[in-house]
């Protein structure tokens, strides 16, 4: 129904192939999509970047969202080589482990910004490196989670976090819908990925999920991917600002 052939993503995210940016990347692939994929640093790419190579990525870079020097260059590149971006695809979230675990009012000043800057601001650093690639028109779309609507046990304050980052996905969606750029919140419900296991008592939210679930089946990184592309094509041009559940109808359980 619809094709994303020709058009340039970039997928910022990956840390292995359970990741959630990783089904979105195959998927933007398996519709057309040209891909620029990024890794964190020297450790993490041997596990990315044969996994962007599979999938035949024009561009490999490296990408720590705090490093502004990082930054500048890959959009440069991006500039250089493609001259546009149609879909940017942020799914970049840290909290220190302590603060994940503990309570939300114990979290200290400076774990709490650390986590807001890696895992909002972040968005924003792209979104508006990218905007002005996305002269035709695109897809900014981020990954968030239950946690921000709902208070879910361990999850700490990357509950508050992710609100905040949905609330970044609305006004954003606002400020550049005249410019024909989309802005998303995808939302799946758990998953089991190298992210989520550093969550107590995570298992059992994952039973819990599967079992609640109106469809009795937990999402997978291929549901998140089919839907991002759904969303990065010309078809959903007029659907933005909105976080989207995918998780089997869990979220809207009591």
């Amino acid at each position: 129904m619809f094709d994303l052939t020709g058009q340039k993503a970039l997928v910022v995210g990956i840390a292995n192939d359970q990741s959630v940016a990783y089904g979105c990347a195959r998927a933007f692939r398996a519709q057309g999509a040209d891909l620029a994929v990024t890794y964190l640093n020297e450790k993490a790419e041997p596990h990315v970047r044969p996994l962007a190579e599979a999938l035949g990525a024009q561009i490999i870079a490296p990408l720590d969202v705090r490093d502004e020097t990082q930054l500048n260059a890959l959009f440069a590149q991006i500039a250089e080589q493609w001259g546009r971006l149609d879909t940017l695809l942020h799914s970049v979230a840290f909290s220190r482990k302590e603060d994940l675990h503990g309570r939300v009012i114990d979290c200290s000043a400076d774990g709490f910004g650390e986590a807001m800057d890696i895992s909002v601001h972040s968005f924003l650093r792209l979104i508006r490196r990218a905007e002005p690639l996305m002269s035709r028109g695109g897809t900014c779309m981020t990954v968030s989670f239950m946690g921000a609507q709902k208070v879910v046990d361990n999850y700490g304050v990357m509950g508050p976090v992710k609100a905040a980052l949905e609330a970044v996905t609305r006004y954003a969606a606002a400020e550049l819908g005249p410019r024909g750029i989309s802005v998303h919140a995808l939302s799946p419900g758990p998953l089991k990925t190298r992210a989520a296991s550093g969550i107590a008592a995570f298992d059992a939210l994952l039973n819990d999920a599967a079992e609640r679930a109106p469809t009795h089946q937990l999402a997978t990184i291929d549901d998140v991917g089919a839907y991002a592309a759904f969303l990065a094509s010309r078809e959903a041009f007029n659907v933005t600002g909105v976080v989207h559940p995918i998780d089997g109808g869990y979220s809207i359980l009591g």
